[in-house]
């Protein structure tokens, strides 16, 4: 039989940066005693995003980092939006760039990432955040 939860889980942000969300969604997906399905994670803002993304070596996540920093650069002149700062208008299109929501199978009552996998909160602005995911899993 089909089985549904969903939950929102909150991610206090201190700046731009990656931060690792794997252990709370693992936490959440096994005390649902869901065994096999699908969890789906969605951040519910416009200037942070999800991204799965290797968890071994942190200079992964800081060229990840420093690559949309030189792709989007904060003080485009080109941008229009500029009434909540410098980093907004790049938080947004950096946010476009990557993801809003991940799908991820549950096997076994767990994440069936890759070894070197985990789920980060990208956040693509400056100051201190508190993002809000919501998560939805489905499954027996």
């Amino acid at each position: 039989m089909l089985r549904q939860a969903v939950h929102r889980l909150q991610v206090r942000t201190r700046g731009a940066g990656l931060y690792d969300v794997t252990p709370e969604l693992r936490g959440w997906v096994a005390r649902q005693g869901i065994r096999e399905g699908l969890v789906t994670v969605f951040i519910r803002h416009t200037s942070a995003s999800l991204v799965v993304q290797e968890n071994a070596d942190p200079d992964v996540l800081a060229d990840l980092a420093a690559f949309l920093r030189r792709v989007v650069p904060e003080g485009d002149p080109a941008y229009r939006h500029t009434t909540e700062g410098p980093d907004d208008m790049p938080a947004h299109i950096r946010s476009a760039l990557t993801a809003t929501q991940v799908s991820i199978p549950i096997v076994d009552g767990d994440l069936a990432l890759g070894t070197w996998q985990a789920v980060y909160v990208f956040e693509h602005r400056a100051a201190f955040h508190v993002r809000e995911l919501v998560l939805h899993l489905a499954g027996e």
